[in-house]
């Protein structure tokens, strides 16, 4: 009866250690908002040092430095004209002003509007997550340099 306790034991310790391992490895998968506010803080850094054009062509290379798993940026002039997009350049030159997730809130506009009153800040919506094709809620940062707004979202899992 001991040993069986025993071996029982043993194997819900493996059981629990794999289980907690798996937590962290698929927490790793997904960027984090500190991640996001830093990634957005970078590519304003990269635009005072690169220049406009550099910068958007950057931000909107799939494969460029602004790509990290689910991390991207989006970047919008101060009238809500989408800037900059790495994975569907039909956007770039549309508005998001007219935008709104599934609940019917305007998310575009808001992120527009966070950005040229406050400079900076956070807008959550909720939005299809293009790495588990399902319904997310979602929160963006967004930050305003010059006449450009540079935006990353995060999926919250």
């Amino acid at each position: 009866m001991f040993i069986t306790r025993l071996r029982f034991l043993g194997i819900l310790t493996i059981v629990l250690t794999l289980l907690g391992a798996t937590s962290l490895a698929r927490a790793g998968e997904f960027g984090s908002r500190d991640e996001a506010k830093a990634m957005v803080e970078r590519a304003a850094a990269f635009l005072a040092a690169n220049g406009k054009e550099k910068a958007l062509a950057e931000f909107s290379n799939p494969k460029g430095q602004f790509i990290d798993r689910d991390l991207y940026l989006i970047s919008y002039g101060l009238d809500g004209i989408r800037l900059s997009h790495p994975y569907n350049v039909k956007l770039i030159g549309k508005s998001a002003l007219d935008a709104v997730d599934f609940d019917g809130k305007p998310y575009g506009k808001e992120i527009i509007e966070t950005a040229t009153t406050k400079g900076n800040g956070w807008v959550d919506y909720k939005f299809t997550d293009p790495t588990t094709k399902k319904l997310s809620d979602k929160t963006t940062y967004v930050l305003k340099t010059g006449d450009i707004i540079i935006a990353c979202g995060v999926y919250r899992h």
